[in-house]
């Protein structure tokens, strides 16, 4: 079990940046491959970031186009967004998740827990 808890979101204008961060509790941080995930209103679910359990290996959603930067610290039970050119579609609610699987998955349904959000608003 871990519980999964999201900061750093907030108002921002276009262009600008922000750093999420998603603190994690119990002590087998290292054991999850770790994601981003976003969802605007009326929108499903979008995949924005995973990485791996090490932190050697990332992925990136298509719309990312090298603006993000997801990492992680293990010693620190902690997981980074760090998003910069944000644009205004990107506004939505961000969450962490954590995925048991052995291999780093995009896919939300195969994450095992959630975060509870949240919310990244950019103005134009």
């Amino acid at each position: 079990q871990v519980q999964l808890v999201e900061s750093g979101g907030g108002s921002v204008q276009a262009r600008g940046s922000l750093r999420l961060s998603c603190a994690a509790s119990g002590r087998t941080f290292s054991s999850y491959a770790m994601g981003w995930f976003r969802q605007a209103p009326g929108q499903e679910r979008e995949f924005v970031a995973a990485i791996s359990r090490s932190g050697g290996s990332t992925y990136y959603g298509n719309f990312v186009k090298g603006r993000f930067t997801i990492c992680r610290d293990n010693a620190k039970n902690t997981v980074y967004l760090q998003m910069n050119s944000l644009k205004p579609e990107d506004t939505a609610v961000y969450y962490c998740a954590a995925s048991t699987a052995p291999a780093v998955t995009m896919s939300g349904s195969r994450m095992s827990y959630w975060g509870k959000g949240t919310l990244v608003t950019v103005s134009s």
